[in-house]
């Protein structure tokens, strides 16, 4: 069968297709035909070594994707650590839900990652249960995170804000719920929440970009606000300084899906609310490229560009 193969440790070009032998399902696990692949950030760090706990290359790439059950042919979508992008895997039920109804291949390979880190990105944040007069700022709201969390944000009605690299990709997140853009590139976000919030600053920060936006994301928050850390796309180490929490009661709290998808109880909570809202037509994955698994490294390059609106999906 073919798979994408990180062949060593780099960028997009460590990637290569290749034939490798059926996977042998060992006890628990079962077979599923792979049709779709989504790409996230956890990806293109896999690739670059930077990504706890992966085994050196060379290895199976991806975490996400969409197909069908060996067994019975049921249409799937599932995740794992690594090993998703290729034509035949071996998955653990747990960790396997059904694809909703009417939904492509790509939109279930678009699902697990995102809308699961957003959920649980409102779920740190105390807001699922509460979240009434809150305010929200999403970083990268027009990625595959951040458009899964302005969908959820609307569902719930807080006040969302989102920062993003082009006043055209503000404007369709908008379309999707979002009430307040701000382009990074064109106006310093920290200033920005400041004035749209008349000083009073946000009550959550999504952040997934590390290095000063820690800090910054801290600023940007009110009186015992929260930020919620769930990735370091800069590939900088979180600047953090402790005096800044003291003086306004402020946190940070860590998200890892990784760790998170052990936790059968808290998954299970999880997917019983998200795929409510999916069944209503409340959610849906935005797909922004379907690329045959021969261009995964290109595919990878619309990530770490940041060219992509919504999710980037290869074809298995």
């Amino acid at each position: 069968m073919k798979a994408v193969i990180i062949t060593r440790q780099g960028g997009p070009d460590v990637l290569e297709v290749r034939h490798v032998p059926e996977p042998t399902p060992e006890a628990g696990e079962e077979l599923i035909r792979v049709e779709a692949g989504g790409i996230n950030f956890a990806d293109t760090m896999t690739a670059a070594g930077g990504y706890p706990g992966t085994p050196e290359p060379p290895l199976v790439a991806g975490r996400e994707f969409s197909g069908t059950r060996a067994s019975n042919g049921e249409r799937v979508m599932g995740y794992m650590q690594w090993g998703a992008f290729a034509e035949i895997i071996a998955a653990r039920p747990a960790l396997l839900w059904p694809v909703p109804m009417g939904w492509s291949a790509p939109e279930g390979a678009a699902f697990p990652v995102n809308f699961f880190t957003a959920y649980f990105a409102y779920w740190k944040a105390g807001l699922i249960d509460n979240p009434k007069g809150s305010r929200v700022l999403i970083h990268a709201v027009a990625g595959g995170v951040g458009t899964a969390a302005v969908q959820i944000g609307k569902l719930l009605g807080v006040e969302m804000y989102g920062t993003s690299s082009s006043d055209q990709k503000l404007a369709r997140v908008k379309e999707l719920g979002l009430q307040h853009g701000i382009n990074y590139k064109q106006h310093d976000y920290e200033e920005a929440v400041k004035t749209l919030t008349h000083g009073l600053g946000v009550d959550v920060v999504f952040e997934m970009l590390g290095g000063e936006h820690v800090l910054k994301s801290v600023r940007c928050l009110r009186d015992f606000g929260r930020v919620i850390v769930y990735g370091t796309a800069t590939g900088q180490r979180a600047q953090l300084d402790p005096g800044v929490l003291y003086a306004k009661g402020a946190s940070v709290h860590g998200l890892w899906l990784t760790y998170l998808s052990q936790k059968p109880e808290l998954m299970h909570q999880a997917w019983q609310q998200l795929s409510a809202w999916a069944a209503q037509g409340h959610l849906r994955p935005v797909i922004d490229t379907v690329l045959p698994m021969e261009k995964a490294g290109d595919a990878y390059r619309l990530l770490l560009e940041r060219k992509n609106f919504g999710k980037v999906v290869l074809k298995i």
